[in-house]
């Protein structure tokens, strides 16, 4: 089982930068495809970025493209995402995630960390 530990969230203006942290813990953490999702109250759970297991490949939703970057240290068992030129919209609740294969939806995953918040003020 891979248990998935988000840090790195907080408070910062429109146009600033966060990095997130996804520290997993399983010693098959390198064979899973990751991913970041963000989710606000009353919204469903909203794919950001995904990475594949060994780092060859990277995917982004259309809105993140340009701004975020995910990446991850095998070695460390970390996931990231450098987040710039961040907007009040991305304001949400992100969450790592990782599965046997990405994909957009939740269903692709089968482990989740307990979220990071990241909030984008004017």
């Amino acid at each position: 089982q891979v248990q998935l530990v988000e840090s790195g969230g907080g408070l910062v203006q429109a146009g600033g930068s966060l990095r997130l942290s996804c520290a997993a813990s399983g010693r098959t953490f390198s064979r899973y495809s990751m991913s970041w999702f963000r989710q606000t109250p009353g919204k469903e759970r909203e794919f950001v970025a995904a990475i594949s297991a060994g780092a060859g490949s990277t995917y982004y939703a259309d809105f993140v493209k340009g701004r975020f970057t995910i990446s991850r240290d095998n070695a460390k068992n970390t996931e990231y995402l450098q987040m710039n030129s961040l907007k009040p919209g991305d304001t949400a609740v992100y969450y790592c995630a990782a599965g046997q294969a990405w994909g957009v939806t939740t269903s692709h995953y089968d482990y989740w960390g307990q979220g990071t918040q990241v909030t984008v003020s004017s």
